[in-house]
């Protein structure tokens, strides 16, 4: 008797564990193969990046050429460390491991805001908003940022996912928090697809169903949403040329008028999000042709393989990925600016996606073994409102009180950029430098050691450096000058004697090399009179301006 009433019970738990792993209200997933798969995400994002940082906007409404495709090596997974679209994220993980899925909106706006890596873009716009009293949603509204639908979320999204097995309204929520620091409109459905994309990457290994519950999640009637229509459907109807749907996605998302309102050129969200699903979807599956079809596409040619990696690489456990992709990663290394090194980073995302699943109606279980298991609750996104970048809604006027501003510590005072210039150039001083693009000094950049950055306050008042200075006689006398321009923006450089303009000249792509401009120019008729000199950060067209001066010298022989 005792024996039946034992087989009984054991069979009533057989049947329970079917019964949820068959259930069609439930996705049911180990701990085991949780971790294995977002591992394997991050493991995507971080090769992606890598192996497309080497292209980055040096091809741009071009295929890159094949013979120029670097060639993966397995060391240079280590060049990660240092990436904006893998440390900006952290930081949003790092505002929930410290405060809670439910913190709010204004507290992720202060962190972000106290952040002290390099910026560009919407994020950059974003953040500067924050530090000055703007908080969000406002920082990524377009009244105050006019960078809306730049790809800056879309690039950082993938956490929201990974920390979201099969629950794509977590990606649609965090969207809502996070997304609204620095973008709006499609630049925040962009983070909200792909962050949907991965949360079904952990139960789909198909790229169209992937990129159909990440459809899902979106305003149907936004242009994101058009445009991931438009790549499934080119697709479709040509499954084999990749290069082909690009020239499709040129014509329409590039070159008509209507797709480039609210654009910020080849950083806009919809042409990038092309090129990620160009490579998910023509790469069948493969692991390598995923990436270089991304990356090929050309544009923010390292961001797009490291969300088209980062997805597929998810549908896949790490203990089947060759070796190639991992074996070199430095896993005792910090991520610049986190509180990570790879087994904290994956180690917190478990400890979120925990909560994440009770939060969203799900419940962790154990079988007699002691194995846990997410059960998880299908249920159908809902996505946010449509809002249009091109014509949005009133902004809020949200504004930090005194309090929360106090705890925003990495705000830019003019005193400091004054102070920085005293260190950079004793003697020099500075008016209308604007906080855009952190400005102040740079222990290394672009190869060069010790450079002063500034930035204009506006689009229409230059940054200025100016010394009182008198000219030796009798001597030839030289102002010399090394000055740098931002890989994705460019500045007109003007050199002024007592108001008396010598010099105006670009400082971009087409005149200087290696991001820097040399000018020696002769001061000599000057001799033996002192003069005003003043050098300007003039704007040009207002985007990504910044200056950067690593040599202010005025040589006499």
């Amino acid at each position: 008797m005792k024996t039946r009433i034992l087989f009984s019970l054991i069979t009533v738990l057989f049947l329970s564990t079917i019964t949820h792993a068959a259930d069609p209200q439930y996705l049911r997933l180990s701990l085991k193969d949780y971790r294995d798969k977002m591992k394997s995400g991050w493991i995507g994002q971080i090769a992606g990046v890598c192996w497309g940082a080497p292209t980055e906007f040096r091809y741009r409404e071009q295929i890159i050429p094949a013979d120029k495709m670097p060639l993966w090596k397995p060391q240079m997974i280590n060049d990660a460390f240092g990436q904006d679209d893998l440390y900006v994220e952290m930081t949003f993980i790092r505002t929930m491991e410290q405060y809670g899925l439910d913190c709010s909106i204004r507290q992720a706006g202060i962190d972000f805001a106290n952040s002290g890596y390099p910026l560009w873009c919407a994020n950059n716009a974003g953040r500067t908003n924050l530090r000055r009293g703007i908080a969000p949603p406002d920082s990524g509204h377009p009244k105050f940022n006019k960078c809306p639908n730049d790809i800056d979320y879309q690039i950082e999204a993938d956490y929201s996912g990974l920390i979201a097995p099969g629950i794509p309204q977590a990606a649609i929520d965090l969207g809502e928090k996070f997304g609204r620091l620095m973008n709006y409109g499609d630049g925040m459905y962009a983070g909200q697809f792909m962050g949907a994309m991965y949360a079904a990457a952990f139960f789909n290994s198909d790229p169209v169903k992937i990129i159909e519950n990440g459809l899902a999640a979106i305003p149907a009637q936004s242009q994101y949403a058009q445009m991931v229509r438009d790549m499934l459907a080119w697709y479709k109807a040509d499954p084999n040329d990749w290069q082909k749907t690009w020239q499709l996605c040129q014509d329409k998302y590039r070159k008509n008028p209507e797709y480039q309102k609210a654009s910020n050129g080849g950083i806009d969200c919809k042409i990038n999000g092309a090129y990620v699903l160009l490579g998910f979807l023509y790469g069948k599956r493969d692991l390598d042709q995923t990436i270089i079809i991304s990356c090929r596409g050309g544009q923010d040619s390292d961001c797009n393989p490291s969300s088209s990696a980062g997805v597929l690489f998810t549908t896949i456990p790490f203990s089947k990925l060759p070796d190639r992709f991992s074996k070199e990663l430095n896993e005792t290394r910090i991520f610049d600016h986190t509180a990570y090194n790879f087994p904290k980073l994956i180690d917190v995302c478990e400890k979120l996606a925990r909560q994440v699943v009770v939060k969203y109606g799900g419940r962790i279980e154990k079988d007699p073994n002691g194995d846990e298991y997410f059960l998880i609750p299908v249920n159908p996104p809902k996505p946010s409102a449509i809002e249009l970048s091109w014509s949005p809604g009133p902004a809020l006027e949200a504004r930090f009180t005194e309090s929360e501003m106090a705890q925003i510590t990495a705000s830019v005072s003019p005193k400091k950029v004054q102070d920085a210039l005293a260190k950079f150039a004793p003697g020099w001083k500075l008016d209308n430098c604007g906080p855009d693009m952190n400005p102040g000094l740079r222990a290394d950049w672009a190869g060069k050691k010790n450079v002063l950055a500034t930035h204009p306050l506006d689009q229409s008042t230059a940054c200025t450096l100016s010394n009182s200075l008198e000219i030796p006689a009798n001597k030839k006398t030289t102002l010399h000058l090394v000055v740098g321009h931002d890989p994705q923006g460019d500045f007109d450089l003007i050199v002024r004697i007592d108001a008396k303009q010598l010099l105006r000249t670009p400082v971009d792509p087409k005149t200087a090399t290696a991001h820097w401009l040399t000018k020696d120019i002769d001061l000599s008729t000057y001799a033996g009179k002192t003069i005003k000199l003043e050098l300007l950060n003039q704007p040009s067209g207002w985007s990504n301006e910044a200056a950067y001066w690593a040599e202010i010298k005025i040589v006499s022989e």
